[in-house]
């Protein structure tokens, strides 16, 4: 079995478990993409093979609440939302989360405002290894609370080395 998040249960919706639970059993490569079928006698619902969030917006939201629940007492920020999802993002706002960077890059926390001590979470989008080397200028591990979705990852590390190459 994968990796077991711990998603606040106000994500959660025992419909949606249920129905990717026993897809999880019935479909373990997941190469069956048909729909999954809700029956309810006269109203049957059918519902996409993939739906809710995926394993990368899983774990960072797993990784940005345990940051939050090991650090009572720091500062704790993102570097921008931390997916594409409103209410995640507010939630976090709510929770006492700053957000460093807005979406379009527009800084709206000046890193010079940063401590050692504070607390920086790494988005499930990643970030470039010169905001990585930033961080770890002003004392900062980026490293701590990296909810860098390991496909995105991945891709990024493909594309640099392909640039890298293309670039020579």
């Amino acid at each position: 079995m994968g990796k077991e998040f711990c998603i606040p249960e106000f994500y959660r919706s025992p419909i949606i478990t249920t129905v990717k639970q026993a897809r999880r059993l019935g479909d373990q490569r997941k190469r069956d993409l048909s729909p999954s079928l809700i029956d309810f006698g006269p109203v049957r619902f059918k519902v996409a093979r993939h739906f809710g969030f995926c394993f990368g917006v899983e774990n960072a939201i797993d990784i940005a609440y345990r940051a939050l629940a090991e650090n009572p007492h720091r500062r704790v920020f993102l570097l921008s939302e931390m997916i594409h999802n409103p209410q995640v993002n507010d939630d976090l706002l709510s929770r006492g989360v700053k957000f460093i960077l807005a979406p379009d890059g527009a800084q709206l926390i000046p890193f010079e405002q940063l401590r050692s001590d504070d607390i920086v979470i790494v988005p499930a989008f990643g970030t470039t290894l010169e905001l990585f080397a930033q961080l770890q200028q002003l004392g900062i591990d980026p490293y701590l609370y990296n909810a860098t979705c390991p496909f995105e990852a991945g891709r990024t590390a493909r594309y640099a080395r392909v640039y890298d190459y293309h670039s020579r």
